[in-house]
């Protein structure tokens, strides 16, 4: 036996070894075997033992200095997230919950001394109303063709644009323009245009079948609408089918054309496959878009009541959105108008919720979706 002397450490082991303060202060004796490995076994033992009695006592500390570390990393996240916040809570959730309790009460915005809550009165009676459900019809009608005419019209323009052919960016720039132009210029050009005296289109129609008068803007509303709405929404939807066009791997491409696949057979089992996320994208916004029209309707007006958004659209053109504006801002029935939008928001969340849960069956991507069985 022997003893090894460790300066200024104490450590108890309990292992097989016995232990003897010395007579020094600053040293202690382990009385360890005189057999090297099994000495230097109860060494590596004593060491490893005093580690973890030292981390130990040290943990409340670790403990503390990483909880102020997050409790700051915690006070800078809020303090960058408040200025949304605030503006979340005050432009969104507030109001939110405003218009929801006007929809609720008897409110015209003149009666705030005497409003009161009628409960449910204003939907029952949004059920009721002719007026509503002939308005949502006509908006039924609307979507129901200008939406898949978008989507066809764009999606072709894009694929031929996606070709290399010589000026396709002045043409993208052509079909691109109409989107940013202001909806109020918009409707006052097609106003203009299909005008039954001097319009352009009528203008045009005389040179081959002289005193011809078409009545577009009474005669024809809805067809009207539809092509001011298509000629809008057709660019902005042509760049980001244009985009996911020009995202289709050409490496699928040139294995299709070495196994001897057409043309048109690429376009079908390649190329569109790989765009629908796209498609399904624009059919989710073009469903809301459309369900939402109201200036142009107005605009279109071709014998207004009243001048700009006083105007009442021809009853063809007498969209969901137009009657919702007419009833609060004309008639002063702010509660029920507020319901009217109400319920339009629970229709599009439907349609949107419908439009998701079918897109497993013919939406497809890449890499499977959270609960898809691809």
């Amino acid at each position: 036996m022997r003893c090894v002397t460790q300066s200024k450490q104490y450590i108890l082991i309990s292992s097989g070894l016995s232990f003897a303060p010395s007579n020094s202060e600053d040293s202690c004796c382990f009385f360890v075997p005189q057999h090297k490995k099994a000495a230097r076994k109860n060494i590596s033992l004593s060491v490893s033992l005093q580690r973890r009695t030292m981390a130990t006592l040290n943990w409340p500390m670790g403990k503390r200095r990483r909880g102020g570390r997050a409790r700051r990393e915690m006070l800078w996240f809020y303090s960058f997230i408040l200025p949304w916040l605030l503006g979340f809570i005050g432009l969104s959730v507030i109001p939110l919950a405003a218009g929801f309790l006007i929809s609720l009460s008897n409110y015209n915005g003149y009666n705030l001394n005497t409003v009161r809550l009628v409960g449910l009165q204003n939907y029952v009676r949004a059920f009721s109303d002719p007026n509503t459900s002939y308005a949502l019809g006509r908006t039924v009608v609307f979507t129901t063709i200008s939406v898949p005419l978008n989507l066809t019209a764009s999606f072709c323009i894009a694929v031929m644009l996606n070709q290399r052919v010589y000026g396709r960016g002045i043409f993208r720039t052509l079909f691109y323009i109409p989107s940013i132009i202001p909806a109020v210029a918009v409707g006052w050009i097609w106003k203009l245009m299909m005008d039954a005296n001097t319009g352009l289109v009528n203008g045009v129609i005389n040179v081959v079948f002289p005193d011809t008068v078409v009545r577009w803007l009474t005669d024809y509303p809805t067809l009207v609408l539809i092509m001011l709405s298509l000629w809008v929404s057709i660019g902005g939807t042509m760049i980001v089918f244009l985009a996911g066009l020009q995202n289709v791997p050409r490496e699928l491409e040139e294995a299709a054309l070495i196994d001897g696949a057409t043309a048109p057979q690429m376009f079908r089992l390649i190329t569109i496959p790989l765009v629908t996320p796209v498609i399904f994208f624009q059919l989710i916004l073009s469903l809301i878009g459309s369900l939402q029209v109201l200036v142009e309707p107005i605009l279109l007006a071709g014998q207004p009541r009243g001048e700009g958004l006083s105007a009442t659209p021809p009853r063809a053109n007498y969209l969901y959105m137009v009657h919702t504006f007419d009833q609060i801002f004309a008639n002063q029935r702010y509660g029920y108008g507020t319901a009217l939008l109400w319920l339009l928001f629970v229709l599009i969340l439907s349609l949107t919720l419908i439009v998701f849960r079918t897109s497993r069956y013919w939406v497809y991507y890449e890499v499977a979706q959270e609960g898809d069985a691809r």
